[in-house]
């Protein structure tokens, strides 16, 4: 079977044993996208905070092999030198971690050579809450500045972060001219199966919490507002952006805006009653629709046309995600 899912023309990976740096392997998306990477038999290095969490990523995967190398805090300025210094060369660098950090004197630049860097952006980098556009695509940047998180941390922090790192990154490759390309995967809410090392269930990914949060019956007594984001996406198809980010010889030099479609709070809890009738008493059951008639859209086709991806629905996305749950977590 060919991983990739990509005709012979679309593809320029075809040695298997080629190396790739995966950063923040213990992250709720680096994990699936771990997986895609050793299934396709990539040689991986992942990067951990500790090496318990680095033993536990390996654990996680057996039979499969990978190794990880320790980097304790990734805003630290010369964080990966001892990673290139020690492991390099690589072919591939995926970028998970966040924040994200690069600069001139960054050893990526010395040591690595690979023939794709793939960094995981945020569709925070796209979306304007404040005057949402009709239709979003990748040519479409948030305008939050440095300025509006040093006045509103709480409100613009993290889109700030998004956004100038995103920004950064390719003002490097187009100031610096490094020997290899950039594609950026810019994904929206991300739902679906948990990892299978997750340690608590008060450590899963944020965007998950409302379908753990049903589960437990914490919005028995009403469903919280959808707001203020509508799209979503499964995590096994952001996983594959990355690959296919990878293997397609066009993606370099681009962004792809990662988002399967639109969802509401009502709709994940229709999906959890209908799939899990057991947890039903746990769900309100007069819950409203609440996706507003001008609901911003969005244009994936560049996401379809160049990597392929063909989007998981929500329905099967939500009962993945709860059935991961209720493995990992019988006793919820």
């Amino acid at each position: 079977m060919d991983i990739f899912g990509l005709s012979t023309e679309k593809r320029e990976i075809e040695k298997k044993d080629e190396r790739v740096l995966l950063t923040g392997g213990s992250g709720f998306i680096a994990s699936h996208v771990l997986d895609a990477l050793l299934d396709a038999g990539f040689q991986v290095t992942v990067t951990a905070r500790s090496d318990e969490k680095g033993m536990r990523i390996a654990e996680s995967v057996k039979p499969h092999q990978l190794s990880y190398v320790v980097v304790d805090d990734i805003a630290k300025e010369g964080a990966f030198d001892q990673v290139f210094q020690s492991q390099a060369p690589f072919d591939y660098v995926v970028h998970t971690a966040s924040p994200y950090h690069l600069n001139v004197r960054d050893p990526v630049k010395d040591f690595l050579d690979p023939a794709i860097k793939v960094i995981t952006s945020s569709s925070a980098a796209i979306l304007n809450p404040d005057n949402h556009a009709k239709v979003y695509d990748e040519t479409i940047w948030a305008p939050t500045t440095l300025e509006d998180a040093m006045q509103n941390p709480d409100k613009h922090a993290y889109r700030a972060s998004k956004v100038l790192a995103e920004k950064a990154a390719w003002a490097f490759v187009k100031d610096e001219k490094p020997n290899f390309d950039l594609a950026v995967i810019n994904c929206t809410y991300v739902f679906g199966p948990i990892q299978r090392n997750l340690p608590s269930l008060e450590a899963m990914n944020t965007s998950n919490h409302r379908v753990r949060d049903m589960m437990q019956g914490k919005m028995k007594g009403g469903l919280e507002p959808t707001v203020p984001v509508f799209t979503w996406v499964d995590v096994r198809d952001v996983a594959l952006a990355h690959l296919r980010a990878m293997a397609v010889p066009n993606a370099g030099g681009n962004r792809f805006y990662i988002v399967g479609g639109h969802f509401t709070n009502k709709q994940i809890a229709d999906v959890i009653r209908d799939r899990f009738p057991p947890l039903a008493d746990r769900l309100p059951a007069d819950a409203v629709e609440d996706l507003p008639d001008d609901v911003y859209h969005f244009n994936n086709s560049k996401s379809r046309e160049v990597l392929g991806i063909e989007y998981t629905s929500l329905e099967k996305s939500v009962e993945d995600t709860a059935r991961s749950i209720l493995e990992l977590f019988p006793g919820i």
